[in-house]
């Protein structure tokens, strides 16, 4: 069963000169993205959807450039900078690196972000209400809700004693140390920057005989998730991850808002901004629901019992 993750959203309607001036001709939409065109395809079609939705269809009265990293998040600064030398209308940054690498191109092309950290932390926004500037965005996963994955995936493996944290080293995840000290966790970190570093985080587990596995939110992670759920089965490591694709492919258990359903929002707010809305009077969406996704398959294959508490509150249970 799955039910979706909604998201709210309110704005103002004050007008942004420089989209005016770009709509005197076909608006270009600036696209950046931290993977690639594969991984995200899912995302960007919700993308292309929210914008048909509200009057944009590309190659009609709107035209998208995008520009990948191909997880190689070093690139995406000279990638924004070309974005801007288009003189694109708006751009828009999937993840947390794009995110900020469009914020630091500019400060006049509006920016809208998708984001698993918090934008006022890093530095995205001011306010989650009022953002001011000209960037403003989606909020996919909060701090409270990186904590809430541990916490399930503690009450998965009630036993568990250590956990591996595979992580971008590009990302956050301060929140989670003061939730694995509440649990008596200790976590044992293992920074991924390319696909190679899969195998080297869980040989690195494998040396620490930790219990179980947090697979931190990233979008680069997830452009390799094949590789990281296979490590997981070969090494019988349960694991938690932030987005159901992960347990589609084989993994075990996620718990996160809806990646598509944040594209769509992103889409809807690039719409408004091209009808002449002010970023920096449009409040950064934050998801109200979070879907949880548990694979018995998984469970049955690493010797997981799976608590009935854990079976009753999810959203999708595959079989």
């Amino acid at each position: 069963m799955r039910r979706r993750a909604f998201f709210g959203f309110m704005g103002g309607a004050t007008a942004w000169p420089y989209v005016a001036r770009a709509q005197q001709t076909t608006p270009v939409i600036g696209y950046l993205g931290s993977t690639s065109m594969a991984t995200n395809a899912p995302f960007v079609a919700a993308f292309r959807q929210a914008l048909q939705e509200n009057g944009y269809v590309e190659g009609q009265n709107v035209a998208i450039e995008f520009r990948w990293a191909d997880g190689r998040n070093e690139q995406l600064p000279r990638l924004a900078a070309d974005l801007v030398n288009r003189q694109v209308a708006v751009m828009f940054g999937g993840g947390p690196p794009a995110a900020r690498a469009a914020k630091t191109a500019t400060t006049k092309i509006p920016v809208v972000f998708t984001s698993g950290e918090d934008p006022v932390k890093i530095g995205l926004v001011t306010s989650i209400n009022r953002p001011g500037g000209n960037v403003t965005g989606v909020s996919i996963l909060l701090g409270e809700a990186q904590a809430k994955r541990l916490e399930i995936l503690r009450d998965l493996i009630p036993t568990a004693r250590s956990v591996g944290l595979a992580f971008d080293p590009d990302t956050i995840h301060e929140e989670l140390e003061t939730a694995a000290q509440r649990l008596s966790l200790q976590l044992y970190a293992a920074p991924i920057k390319t696909e190679n570093d899969v195998d080297a985080a869980f040989a690195s587990f494998a040396n620490h005989r930790v219990d179980a596995v947090f697979v931190g939110a990233a979008p680069r992670l997830f452009s390799w998730r094949f590789r990281i759920v296979t490590q997981a089965a070969r090494a019988s490591l349960p694991a938690i991850y932030e987005q159901r694709g992960y347990v589609t492919d084989g993994g075990l258990i996620s718990y996160g808002a809806s990646i598509k359903d944040a594209y769509r929002q992103a889409g809807i707010y690039v719409a408004r901004i091209l009808r002449g809305d002010n970023p920096g009077d449009l409040p950064v969406v934050q998801p109200t629901k979070f879907e949880l996704i548990i694979n018995l398959k998984t469970a049955k294959a690493l010797g997981v019992t799976v608590p009935p508490t854990l079976l009753a509150r999810a959203d999708e249970v595959i079989e």
